[in-house]
């Protein structure tokens, strides 16, 4: 019945000392397989999570956990915990199918340890389509200072100083979030007193966040949409008017966007209209498990510098 979905399948190789390292199995969303694009498929070792976008039978659900259990097992994935998330309903509540309910975890990401949470709430700790993103954070952040704007859960951080960062700032609405990336860095046994958190609306603390600059790197991941307190379209240009400001000479900006209403062309004219001094440098694209029918609907990740 699935033997079309597993052929599409992305299943990383299994190795030594990497059993732990997280993975976007299949994308769905991406659209370019009509008959499964209300599916995505996680490896948060050592739990598969299935996200459904639109509801499926009992049965459907029971027969794709067994599926999944038999073709993982026999690629080397120790598996103990099959479960689903419904993102098509309310709450997007999450049920076990198969194994353990195992809720909070740590997984891996490129040796970098992250916790994981299932069941509480939509996002689960980390983003994996980013991970290319971060990987560049990583490799461009030796004695750098980071602004990390909509920090989340502060995985740009923990990259940060992984690649040796002089200092981080983690800015985000949610406390919650911020003290999970505390975790995050506990985890990593990283020096905390490089890493500065600021729980507070980003449109109403450009003063503190600029005296604790300037910055050699700003990341803006914010969400695509938070009732309240972001309006993409409205506000994002005033994130791109402030990078002078924050910004050393020479410095660079990693703009990301994940709205599928807004694509490169909404950046690109926002940058030429409120930051004409930056100049793209390249684009950051997903890891290609992430592959979208149409790449403007997908993740955009622009490197820019003044």
């Amino acid at each position: 019945m699935f033997t079309a979905l597993l052929e599409k399948m992305h299943f990383p190789e299994v190795k030594a000392g990497q059993e732990k390292e997280m993975a976007r199995l299949f994308h769905g969303r991406g659209f370019n397989y009509p008959e499964y694009q209300h599916i995505n498929i996680d490896w948060l070792s050592p739990v598969v999570l299935v996200i459904l976008y639109k509801e499926e039978s009992d049965q459907w659900l029971a027969d794709l956990s067994q599926c999944l259990l038999s073709e993982l097992t026999s690629k080397g994935f120790a598996v103990k915990s099959i479960q689903v998330q419904f993102r098509c309903r309310e709450l997007a509540p999450t049920f076990v199918l198969y194994g353990e309910e195992i809720t909070d975890f740590s997984a891996d990401e490129n040796a970098l340890t992250y916790k994981i949470s299932l069941g509480t709430n939509q996002n689960y700790g980390i983003f994996l389509d980013m991970k290319n993103g971060r990987s560049w954070v990583r490799e461009h952040g030796q004695n750098k200072r980071v602004l990390n704007l909509f920090s989340y859960t502060c995985a740009f951080s923990v990259a940060a100083l992984a690649g040796g960062a002089e200092k981080v700032v983690n800015l985000d609405m949610s406390k919650a979030a911020l003290a999970v990336g505390r975790d995050n860095h506990r985890l990593n046994e990283h020096d905390l007193s490089k890493v500065k958190y600021l729980g507070h609306d980003l449109f109403k603390s450009w003063g503190k966040v600029k005296r604790l600059g300037p910055y050699d790197i700003v990341i803006a991941d914010p969400p695509s949409l938070q009732k309240g307190s972001v309006n993409i379209k409205r506000d994002y240009p005033k994130i791109m008017r402030r990078l002078p400001e924050l910004l050393t000479e020479g410095g660079q900006a990693l703009l990301c966007l994940n709205s599928p209403d807004l694509g490169f062309q909404f950046i690109y004219d926002s940058l030429a209209e409120h930051c004409p001094e930056a100049k793209v440098i390249k684009v950051i694209t997903p890891p290609a498990e992430y592959t979208n029918i149409d790449p403007d609907k997908g993740l955009k990740c622009v490197l820019v510098q003044l």
